[in-house]
């Protein structure tokens, strides 16, 4: 028997409208003592069937991972990893071009606490929860099943995530495969092993393709790079130089890995270490566009404010020195700052700094990384694009 969390009458009306967390305030009851990432069945004060998720510990009781009155059967993790294929292809997001996309986007796609990127030939889970993390095998086999005719390998990235069980990453089914994988025709090394989330960032994917087409014979500097990928859309579409910055060692041996792998002149690129703020405030380039591509400030609401300050600081520092008519493609990944408070901390930063800036674009995250629009926590990437006069 499979235990129940019975809501509250007043508190199913969100589950009905498919947002997939249930508050711990909104449960009547739990039929028995249960474990973190136990599967339950959610049901109404009349018992009445709303659907299945896992038990957790904490404000969020429950993830619902499906919706309405059918039985619990194990094939549902193959159905919703071929439906989400199906998103990416009619988004046109695979193609002869690009190897490299996200498969499965959490509460996006379905699957809350579920990460799949595909980079070639191999699939990267990273399990955010232990109640997905005991269905691992049944959904890399689903992986396999629905995507074998490129897929040879799917590799678990979770122990980061997963601190309270015990768990080691590794190949749940292959072996390591070649590790180059394209966006865009742009090819990039991945290290999945080792680098940060799943070795890459595709999320950005729609973003360094605009400012490809917007760097031919402009100066770049991307700051904050990781493995350079918004340097290698830059010189790719003719960028008369580009600078690569990061603090880490590690980051700028990736992006001298696939400036390589990509052939582009090293005359026209450096890489840079050091630190992001203190580099902005001692400029000694006339850029004609500064990328600001920051980690989350902020993973929790209690660290809301200190963020903001973070972003104020840092777009102060690049609007205050970028050339005038320059471009400053500005971004916050952090999901407990939205939009409107992610574009007061840039009003912010232009009203200190006196000059006049106008937005060009608003930008977000990929079509691989799909938002449920009952579900409006899924969308994490803010950015803009702004002209600074």
């Amino acid at each position: 028997m499979i235990p129940c969390v019975k809501i509250k009458a007043s508190k199913d009306q969100s589950i009905k409208r498919f947002h997939p967390w249930v508050f711990s305030g909104a449960v009547a009851s739990i039929s028995e003592l249960l474990c973190e990432g136990q599967l339950v069945e959610v049901v109404d004060h009349n018992e009445n069937r709303l659907g299945w998720g896992h038990f957790s510990e904490g404000s969020i009781a429950v993830r619902m991972f499906s919706f309405g009155t059918e039985d619990f059967n194990s094939n549902i993790w193959e159905k919703k990893i071929q439906n989400a294929y199906q998103r990416r292809q009619n988004a046109q997001i695979i193609h002869d071009g690009t190897n490299l996309f996200r498969l499965i986007h959490a509460e996006g796609d379905g699957l809350p606490g579920v990460i799949i990127d595909v980079y070639n030939h191999t699939a990267v889970i990273q399990f955010h929860g232990a109640g997905m993390y005991q269905h691992r095998n049944e959904i890399a086999q689903a992986i396999v099943n629905v995507c074998g005719e490129f897929i040879h390998a799917v590799y678990n990235k979770s122990k980061e995530k997963l601190k309270s069980i015990p768990t080691e990453d590794g190949y749940l089914i292959g072996g390591q495969e070649i590790n180059i994988a394209c966006e865009n025709n742009i090819q990039f090394s991945i290290d999945w092993v080792q680098g940060q989330k799943t070795g890459f960032f595709i999320d950005q994917r729609e973003n360094r393709a605009l400012l490809g087409r917007l760097a031919q014979n402009k100066k770049v500097l991307n700051t904050f790079c990781y493995s350079g990928a918004f340097s290698m859309y830059a010189l790719a579409n003719g960028a008369s130089l580009v600078h690569s910055l990061d603090s880490s060692a590690g980051a700028l041996q990736l992006t001298e890995e696939n400036l390589k792998l990509n052939g582009y002149p090293s005359e026209k690129h450096a890489c840079i270490q050091a630190d992001a703020v203190h580099y902005l405030k001692n400029l000694n380039e006339d850029y004609d566009i500064i990328v600001l591509d920051p980690p989350a400030f902020a993973k929790h609401l209690s660290a809301r404010h200190k963020a903001i300050q973070g972003y104020r600081k840092i777009n102060e520092a690049a609007l205050r020195q970028i050339k005038s008519g320059g471009l400053l493609f500005t971004f916050s990944c952090s999901q407990v700052i939205d939009k409107d408070q992610f574009k007061s901390a840039i009003l912010a930063s232009a009203i200190a700094v006196g000059r006049e800036v106008r937005i060009l674009h608003q930008l977000h995250q990929g079509a691989d990384h799909p938002i449920s629009l009952f579900h409006s926590e899924g969308e994490y990437l803010k950015g803009l694009v702004l002209e600074v006069i």
